[in-house]
């Protein structure tokens, strides 16, 4: 059965034309027929799959999946849709299904053979991840949600194999088997160990003083993961290893996405690390933040590599394909500045949309998730980015 059941794919006669907008600053190529609105993640498709395949998920309730050439040009595939924003996206380690989280309350896999999605997860509240965990003795998905659960599911039962507490909402996870890494309101931090069957493996302090954005797990020499990535809305990342010989020397945080570098003689404008990501082969790393710009990382020399020219609008998402040739990265509005919307007796600036959550009645806090879901879009564009 070929790829996409035959699909025709979505740039010509589908949903929506190919960007016009020329802001471009590092030239990179502009991906094919992006989505409606503001993205949220980017998927790169795993080693198994010949070729390159991305998947990006977006505020449109969308998520998108387009082939991506050696040249950097795409082709527009597919989409599938769901009835509430796409927080997280994820696939098999055999590149046959995407597994898709949302505001909607559910987790859906897309049989990309078949182009057929159907749900496999459900939560009380907005699911923020969705992992795909391959262990020798089970498969399972993995999904962090708002109602402060983290769920394993079987995909073909309806009810979950494990449902763990959390001590607070997730904002961000990740999984390198055999180990899952979360990171919730309150700067909360878990690291959870998934030989033989889940469980929480240590808890920690975290050592950054603002809210959690984003977390990436990095392996050490031989391919095992070795530690974690954590960024902030306050323009700074934590590098943390599990189990370093000399914890205060081997554990550090860095400044990152700042108006004038770490020059603190002069007042800075401070932005939100909104994604992290590991080359998967020189274990160096990316960043993009809410000042619109992305900057790659020497953890090991402890050095900033690049930075590159600013876009008009923040980045939100990034992602490196499997041989680290290709770096794709999303230009979308995500809440940073200031957006406006009315709930009843409130009409608030938002600077961060979870931390605006965070201090809201459960009852104000959907309404603003309902206003903000069907707010007017706004332009978003992904670029692909080839090594040079």
């Amino acid at each position: 059965m070929s790829l996409f059941g035959g699909s025709t794919g979505f740039g010509a006669g589908g949903f929506g034309a190919a960007t016009t907008d020329t802001h471009n600053p590092m030239k990179d190529v502009e991906v094919t027929s992006p989505p409606d609105d503001s993205i949220s993640c980017l998927a790169f498709s795993p080693p198994a799959m010949p070729g390159n395949f991305l998947i990006g998920g977006s505020w449109a309730n969308d998520v998108r999946c387009w082939e991506v050439q050696d040249n950097g040009q795409t082709v527009p595939k597919a989409q599938q849709m769901h009835t509430g924003p796409v927080l997280d996206v994820c696939w098999s380690e055999d590149g046959s299904k995407v597994f898709t989280a949302s505001c909607d309350k559910t987790a859906k896999m897309w049989d990309l053979n078949s182009n057929q999605a159907i749900q496999i997860a459900q939560h009380d509240a907005p699911i923020r991840t969705v992992h795909w965990i391959k262990a020798p003795n089970y498969n399972c998905i993995m999904t962090g949600s708002w109602d402060k659960t983290l769920k394993f599911w079987d995909t073909r039962s309806p009810n979950p194999m494990m449902s763990l507490q959390l001590p607070e909402r997730c904002y961000c996870a990740d999984v390198v088997y055999p180990m899952a890494v979360v990171a919730s309101a309150d700067r909360g931090l878990i690291v959870y160990q998934l030989e033989n069957q889940p469980s929480e493996f240590r808890r920690i302090d975290s050592p950054l003083k603002h809210q959690h954005r984003c977390i990436a797990i990095f392996k050490d020499k031989q391919n095992k993961p070795a530690g974690f990535a954590l960024g902030s809305i306050e323009g700074r990342v934590a590098i943390h290893y599990i189990n370093p010989p000399n914890p205060a020397k081997d554990n550090f945080t860095f400044k990152c996405h700042r108006s004038n570098g770490t020059n603190t003689a002069t007042p800075q404008d401070i932005y939100a690390v909104n994604a992290i990501s590991f080359h998967p082969v020189h274990g160096t790393l990316a960043t993009v933040g809410s000042d619109g710009r992305f900057s790659f990382w020497d953890k090991d020399a402890r050095t900033k590599l690049k930075t590159s020219e600013q876009l008009d609008q923040p980045i939100t998402a990034c992602s490196f394909n499997n041989n680290g040739n290709i770096f794709a990265y999303a230009s979308s509005y995500d809440w940073s500045k200031v957006t406006f919307y009315l709930v009843p007796h409130l009409c608030a600036a938002l600077w961060d949309f979870q931390s605006r959550l965070d201090v809201m009645p459960l009852a104000l806090r959907c309404s603003a998730l309902d206003r903000c879901a069907t707010r007017e879009p706004t332009p978003a564009h992904i670029h692909i980015c080839l090594e040079h």
